[in-house]
């Protein structure tokens, strides 16, 4: 069995005022011949869909289009529900997309069975049990027995409860997809799972949004059954966890942030066979669409540091470029004006500009940087620096804002598939 791992596709994304629609519409012709040329079996997203609760319909349809390009390969999708990713939108079509060889598991369910997805060769032969978890969300494991709250708990002991929670249900998932194993006649099969979520030692970028609210940090790998492999979603660095070739990130396929602009992207073949009881593991690299590059330079020396990016591009592509200027030309009153001289005959856009950090200035310390540059949390961030607050009470304050955050998207996402007028209006708006 054949099962290609991806994961973080955050469709709809905008990248400092620039879509990523032609980037993705690239990544998902190009996951077309992969699929075939290496004849897959089972495609696995592993969370983090689309970028927001409430994606653009350009997103959705890219989202759909996809699975109905993907049907004359035989392919089975199992797509799963990341934290950016609303449950309501994945679930509006999880029903009608189980006829096109695709399961949607949007997020936690109350029974258990719904986690666990029996993987099929194109044969219709069944050659491995899925346990598919999507993102957990705290409520999401208050809801079990032992998901209990009590009164007057630290923050390290609700951090401490999350972890066990978390570990309680995928021990609870390993055991069901055991016994699910057995009842489709075939106790060896090999038990996979799913996970969207950051674990003890995992590199994140600037593009990867804290998760839980603060009171998890990270998932040791010990809290974790032996599956025979673990795919898993939310870092856009490809990684492994703890050393081992079967807990492992993807990565997402394309760069989220100039941060990213070096990483290769790749996806990775998760490979199965009668002789062996692990898998096979290997990558497979995903070409670059739109090249990106971060780079610190002053004037003088811009037009040369340019150039090895520049001889890379293909013909008509333009590099999106972040400008870290340094030097005494961060003084300069025109320098807007200068760079737009410096890079007009070139194939460049110049993105995002910001001055070198110096001891003793703020972290977003910038040339004028706009709103565009600027994440919700980048924003409150900023205004935090501006008063004298004690490292508990920002803390807090940070922890407090991004659950608001995650709430009003919540009730967007609530809005948007209630309501059709306003859906419509939200629509009009997104596009």
């Amino acid at each position: 069995m054949r099962i290609l791992h991806s994961s973080d596709w955050h469709l709809g994304q905008f990248f400092i005022g620039k879509s990523r629609q032609a980037e993705h519409q690239a990544f998902f012709r190009w996951l077309k011949q992969q699929i075939i040329q290496l004849d897959i079996d089972v495609l696995l997203v592993a969370g983090d869909i689309f970028d927001s609760a409430t994606p653009p319909s350009y997103a959705r349809e890219l989202y759909h289009q996809l699975i109905v390009d993907l049907q004359p390969t035989g392919v089975q999708l199992v797509l799963l529900g990341g934290n950016h990713d609303s449950v309501a939108v994945l679930q509006e079509s999880a029903t009608l997309l189980t006829y096109l060889h695709t399961h949607v598991v949007p997020g936690y369910q109350t029974d258990i069975q719904q986690h666990l997805i029996a993987l099929k060769h194109k044969n219709g032969e069944v050659g491995a049990v899925l346990a598919a978890v999507p993102f957990l969300r705290p409520r999401d494991l208050s809801q079990r027995q032992d998901g209990k709250s009590q009164a007057g708990q630290s923050a390290s002991d609700k951090s401490q409860q999350l972890q066990q929670q978390i570990g309680s249900f995928y021990q609870e998932l390993y055991q069901a997809a055991a016994d699910y194993a057995t009842a489709l006649g075939n106790s060896q099969l090999p038990l996979i799972a799913t996970g969207h979520l950051t674990t003890v030692g995992a590199s994140s970028t600037e593009s990867v949004r804290e998760i839980y609210i603060g009171t998890l940090e990270a998932l040791p790998a010990s809290a974790l059954p032996p599956f025979a492999y673990i795919a898993l979603g939310h870092i856009h660095q490809a990684q492994k966890v703890a050393g081992s070739e079967f807990i492992r990130y993807c990565g997402s396929p394309i760069p989220l942030s100039f941060d990213e602009a070096s990483q290769q992207k790749q996806l990775l073949l998760v490979e199965f066979s009668a002789e062996n009881t692990k898998p096979e593991v290997r990558s497979i690299q995903v070409p670059c669409f739109q090249p990106l590059l971060s780079l610190t330079s002053d004037l003088a020396s811009l037009a040369t540091k340019l150039q090895p990016a520049l001889l890379q591009l293909a013909p008509g592509q333009t590099l999106w470029l972040e400008l870290v200027l340094c030097g005494e030309d961060v003084l300069l009153s025109d320098i807007q004006l200068q760079l737009q001289q410096q890079l007009a005959d070139l194939p460049v856009e110049l993105l995002k500009l910001r001055r070198e950090r110096r001891s003793g200035t703020t972290p977003l310390l910038q040339a004028d940087p706009s709103l565009q540059e600027l994440t919700v949390a980048d924003v409150f961030s900023a205004r935090l620096l501006q008063e004298e607050l004690t490292p508990e009470l920002n803390q807090r304050l940070t922890q407090l804002h991004q659950l608001a955050l995650e709430q009003l998207a919540e009730q967007q996402s609530v809005v948007q598939t209630t309501d059709p007028a306003i859906l419509l209006k939200q629509t009009e708006v997104a596009g």
